[in-house]
């Protein structure tokens, strides 16, 4: 890199806010010409809303983008395309039911009369990057790792002057990490700038030209690969003051192990879980840390009978010590374990139910009904009693839960498994999106639950939240456990060292 980079895209004290809260705030961020640059973070430090900003999906609230010392205002992705910015996101925008080379050549198909000039094409195309894919195969039968190569090549094929990559590795073996590795490598070689979010501090310090770490939605420091070891980069990611955070400092005292009511021994599922043990225990938070792709939330889904482990040499899941294999979700449920999902508006509730309803829906799934009749006194009743335990703010009942805030939600969804009466209670990110007074709420329902002598275990991205309600700490890596932490032994720096090496 030359003594003077020419700066391709820039952004000045970027803000983006959400219901004024800020997901980035007055981020200065520049991209230069045919550089790769790493950007790097906890979760919710604001590296998506970054990159959807320089993608046109997001718009500023204030401050300004600059391309090539041009002042843009990109409103949709299309603009973007045609400024020449691409965004491979981990879900991928290819239309499934098509094939391979029709997605490629999407928008430009006039300039080919027969779908064989298409495949042709193509072929020669996905060979010149080195991508194994077959053209004429239907996007919606490829893996995850050749989805995502036909995105990339879409980009290349645009003439894309800079290439977004949002957690690019994520879903790909290590025999395709290294064919995307040398694609980015050629990619900077033609000039073309390259911008990745990734967990994987290993992938930022290998391809990485420059990298800049985010902290609760604001720049903390960029510098030259060169300057920066593992031990800068966690310490840039975490370095927060725990005191000033809204969760709390970590634990001086745990509580002391109950009986063994959980236990998973080699648990497998797919290529998510492998090989994966743990235990969990009466009247104690186990906290569950790790970064995308540890297999956290599928173990907890095979335990609470949402989804199905392998058939064969699958392992153990017990439950009190009696081994247990639950077809369906239900099961579970009547045996005691509660899951609380981590995406409350595609699986938690029911949005054209009111509160009441919501949480007698709960309670319906254990105890079933007789003859699917309702009582509409009892509903209203078993309504009233959690709206008031867990202080849910509407109203009235009886508005629809989707009317209510996100902090409301949540505590209905809570609510929901809670009439159950479980044994064991399943929180996967419990505070995600939630407003500031929500979190203590939950915090401390949480809390209460394990001093209840409830077997508790929460499923959280976000550390210092891990930290502040942990007992035990549980830190998983490529779909198993690989360290434990008593919850008043552990620093952040040691937590995030584990869930990277």
């Amino acid at each position: 890199m030359s003594n003077t980079p020419q700066i391709i895209l820039e952004l000045r004290e970027a803000t983006k806010k959400y219901a004024g809260v800020p997901a980035i705030d007055s981020v200065n961020f520049q991209l230069h010409r045919g550089e790769i640059h790493a950007l790097l973070g906890e979760n919710g430090a604001g590296k998506s809303t970054l990159t959807k900003v320089m993608a046109g999906v997001v718009q500023l609230t204030s401050g300004e983008m600059l391309i090539e010392g041009r002042t843009v205002h990109l409103r949709t992705p299309l603009e973007s395309h045609q400024n020449g910015i691409a965004m491979v996101f981990q879900e991928t925008s290819l239309v499934p039911t098509m094939t391979v080379a029709q997605n490629l050549f999407l928008g430009q198909e006039k300039f080919f009369n027969r779908l064989r000039g298409i495949y042709i094409s193509a072929q020669q195309f996905l060979q010149s990057l080195n991508f194994d894919v077959d053209p004429t195969a239907t996007v919606s039968l490829l893996g995850a790792a050749k989805k995502q190569m036909v995105e990339i090549a879409r980009a290349v094929l645009n003439d894309a002057r800079i290439i977004i990559f949002d957690e690019p590795t994520a879903s790909l073996t290590p025999e395709e990490k290294k064919y995307f590795f040398d694609l980015v490598l050629n990619l900077k070689a033609r000039g073309v700038s390259v911008v990745f979010i990734s967990h994987a501090l290993e992938e930022a310090l290998l391809l990485a030209d420059r990298i800049t770490v985010l902290r609760d939605g604001q720049h903390v420091v960029t510098d030259l690969k060169e300057n920066f070891d593992r031990a800068r980069i966690v310490q840039a990611m975490v370095g927060r003051d725990l005191s000033q955070t809204l969760y709390g400092q970590k634990k001086t005292q745990v509580r002391p192990p109950g009986d063994c009511v959980l236990s998973v021994r080699n648990l497998r599922m797919a290529s998510m879980v492998k090989n994966n043990s743990l235990s969990v225990f009466a009247g104690q938070v186990t906290g569950v840390f790790g970064l995308v792709g540890a297999g956290r939330t599928e173990t907890f889904k095979v335990v609470a009978g949402l989804i199905k482990r392998d058939f064969f040499h699958g392992g153990e899941v017990l439950l009190n010590g009696k081994p247990v294999r639950y077809r369906v979700a239900r099961q579970a449920i009547q045996d005691g374990i509660a899951y609380i999902t981590e995406d409350r508006k595609v699986e938690g509730f029911f949005e054209t139910m009111s509160i009441a309803q919501n949480i007698y829906m709960g309670l319906m799934a254990k105890v079933g009904s007789v003859a699917g009749w309702v009582s509409q006194a009892q509903t209203q009743a078993v309504g009233d009693h959690w709206t008031q335990l867990l202080n849910v703010r509407a109203i009235s009942q009886n508005v629809k839960v989707i009317e209510l805030s996100g902090g409301n939600q949540q505590k209905v969804v809570i609510a929901k498994s809670l009439v159950q009466d479980p044994e064991v209670i399943i929180f996967d990110e419990p505070t995600r999106g939630v407003d500031v007074g929500a979190i203590a709420e939950i915090h401390a329902e949480i809390n209460r639950l394990a001093d209840a002598g409830k077997a508790v275990v929460v499923i959280s991205s976000y550390l210092p939240e891990v930290m502040s309600l942990s007992d035990r700490i549980l830190v998983a890596k490529q779909g198993k456990v690989v360290v434990e932490f008593a919850g008043n032994d552990a620093s952040q720096e040691d937590i995030m060292y584990a869930a990277i090496h």
